[in-house]
């Protein structure tokens, strides 16, 4: 798969498909274990490649290797077509890619990268990014995190534990808020900045 090209992870066609199948199925065919101790061995083998892989990765040179490198597609605008054609990446593909992101216009991007694991990284300029609180030197308040305490009417109480709190404070805030019977409630969460709750019973109608 990795020398089939980053196009084989970044989009899985029919024949990307069926290929893959037969590959494996090739490779696999010639391997026959003869009992539970071939397997075992068999296994460590694998495991111990797939260790041995994963700490030759960190090598520079060998992670080119492995792992690949990021493909520049567009920069400052402009489509490489050297670039498209290396990583058989058409570009009927990159424009569908770049319109399912939010831009349209490949003039508004300053880079669209091919990454190793075949995602796009789409980085547009300056003059069509959405104005933020840190644009405009605003300062924001953390506005908190909801945790799901109750999922389909079962408490989760390692939830519960992860905001200092059990079962008991939570029925007893479930009740302020008009809610007797946990089993009703289809998801609940709580904010772990002030531990206020939101509340869902899963009935549209109510």
């Amino acid at each position: 798969m990795r020398f089939m090209g980053k196009t084989v992870l970044a989009q899985l066609t029919p024949p990307d498909l069926a290929a893959i199948v037969f590959l494996v199925t090739l490779s696999v065919s010639p391997i026959k274990a003869n009992g539970i101790g071939q397997a075992i061995v068999g296994i460590i083998i694998i495991v111990t490649m797939c260790f041995l892989f994963s700490k030759l990765s960190l090598f520079r040179w060998l992670n080119r290797l492995f792992i690949g490198q990021p493909s520049i597609l567009i920069k400052h605008g402009k489509i490489s077509k050297k670039e498209l054609r290396k990583t058989r990446f058409s570009l009927v593909e990159l424009l569908s890619a770049i319109r399912s992101a939010g831009y349209p216009n490949i003039q508004d991007l300053d880079y669209v990268i091919l990454e190793p694991n075949g995602s796009l990284s789409t980085l547009p300029n300056q003059a069509v990014v959405n104005l933020t609180p840190k644009h405009l030197n605003i300062e924001t308040d953390y506005q908190g995190l909801p945790i799901a305490v109750i999922v389909e009417g079962k408490v989760q109480d390692k939830n519960l534990r992860l905001i200092q709190k059990d079962e008991k404070w939570l029925q007893e805030e479930l009740m302020k808020e008009g809610f007797h019977q946990i089993n009703t409630i289809f998801y609940a969460a709580v904010s772990d900045k002030d531990h206020s709750l939101i509340v869902d019973t899963g009935n549209q109608n109510a």
